[in-house]
């Protein structure tokens, strides 16, 4: 059983993290795992780029670390459109990459997983206003550790439009980062509720960075 440092009613894990497994970073998934560890993270969610089947070689680490930390694998799937997080699905079995984001939706629903939007106001790689207009969104990546604040007010606004949740992630891509932006849970998450705990809403995004001009930030 996970040993937690914060109380059974508080669970925050890291939802978007990569390590050099997604091709872009030289990260050590497991110098992640640790310093995710050091951090009092009770989860962090391995996100790599494109594909879901290139997190395999995180399986192994998962058990080793089963008794401190809960690791789990999603995909952060680009779209024809932007980027998404995907938990509960296999998405190198549902669609080709580069597919549009309305097929995305659709396919990892019907596989019973969610879709997350990542850092949606990102220019270049994220959805945009397109978010608006698309349905089936379990919640919209509101705080990213490598976004400027500016970009993460724009999702939390469009989440409220919405009435999404609003999730949190370093995307990280090098240990240092992880956790900066995290989720927290009010009850325990485990690889089989992950996705039931992502549809309820009751999480709240926490961005934990030390910024200035008046940034909200929370510990």
């Amino acid at each position: 059983m996970i040993q937690h440092s914060m109380s059974a009613v508080s669970f925050r894990i890291d939802l978007h993290v990569h390590s050099h497994l997604s091709g872009d970073n030289l990260a050590d998934p497991e110098e992640c795992i640790v310093r995710a560890i050091e951090l009092g993270l009770q989860g962090l969610a391995f996100t790599e780029h494109y594909s879901y089947e290139v997190s395999e070689p995180i399986e192994h680490l998962k058990e080793r670390y089963r008794d401190k930390i809960l690791v789990v694998r999603g995909v952060e799937f680009s779209t024809a459109e932007g980027h998404c997080l995907v938990f509960g699905a296999d998405t190198d079995r549902l669609c080709l990459p580069y597919a549009p984001a309305e097929d995305l939706v659709r396919e990892v629903d019907r596989a019973g997983g969610v879709v997350i939007p990542s850092h949606p106001y990102r220019a270049g790689s994220g959805l945009g206003d397109r978010i608006l207009a698309l349905p089936g969104f379990a919640a919209v990546e509101g705080h990213n550790g490598c976004n400027h604040h500016t970009f993460n007010q724009r999702a939390i606004q469009a989440a409220l439009l919405l009435r999404l949740p609003v999730t949190g992630g370093s995307d990280a891509h090098r240990p240092g980062e992880v956790g900066s932006c995290h989720t927290v849970f009010p009850e325990l998450v485990t690889a089989g509720n992950l996705v039931t705990l992502l549809k309820t809403g009751r999480y709240q995004a926490v961005d934990t960075r030390r910024v200035s001009r008046g940034w909200q930030v929370e510990d």
